[in-house]
């Protein structure tokens, strides 16, 4: 499933500045049944977002206006617990394209890079940086520079991030697996026609 290419975001973020938030908070495990990737946004962090009759928690980030954008903010750890894939599904459904914290769980950073979702690992003390923009002013905008790899905020300070070569190109260029083997596939048949 290829996404949109993914070379520059500037967006305002939403801060979530919790630790070891786990993939059931993330989506509860009741969501999992489903067995296709829509719909999974409107439940994302479901227990902490709604009450038991579904009306939003006043005091829930996502539920606060001042707070928005393409970017979630993360304390440390984020993604931990079980390997369920639909965390990822859940945070790109909600239309977030970025998830910055100091420290991801292995297996959902590999899911979030899997669909068009980038999580980029920040220093702790650049990540209090973004908090503290965010909670001075709201309206901050983050810029992530996935080509040159690094995040920007509007005073200047900037830090530099990690990411697979093969999972940039994938995002640089919208592809999912399948889409990077059929971008190759000239070069595929020269060898194939070079090795018959």
């Amino acid at each position: 499933m290829s996404k949109e290419k993914f070379i520059t975001l500037k967006s305002t973020a939403v801060p979530l500045p919790i630790e070891n938030i786990d993939t059931d908070q993330i989506i509860p495990a009741r969501f999992l049944k489903a067995t296709t990737r829509e719909g999974f946004g409107e439940n994302l962090f479901c227990d902490w977002r709604y009450n038991n009759d579904g009306s939003p928690k006043a005091d829930f980030v996502m539920n606060n206006p001042k707070y928005s954008g393409k970017i979630l903010v993360a304390g440390k750890n984020f993604g931990c617990g079980s390997s369920r894939e639909h965390a990822a599904w859940s945070i790109y459904d909600a239309h977030f394209r970025v998830v910055i914290s100091s420290f991801f769980a292995d297996i959902f950073k590999n899911n979030a890079l899997n669909n068009a979702l980038l999580p980029i690992t920040v220093s702790e003390d650049f990540l209090k940086k973004i908090f503290d923009a965010i909670e001075k002013n709201p309206k901050t905008e983050i810029t992530v520079d996935l080509q040159n790899q690094k995040v920007s905020l509007e005073d200047g300070s900037s830090e530099g991030f990690d990411i697979n070569a093969y999972k940039k190109i994938c995002l640089t260029n919208g592809y999912d697996d399948i889409d990077y083997l059929i971008s190759l596939n000239s070069e595929i048949r020269q060898f194939d026609l070079a090795h018959s």
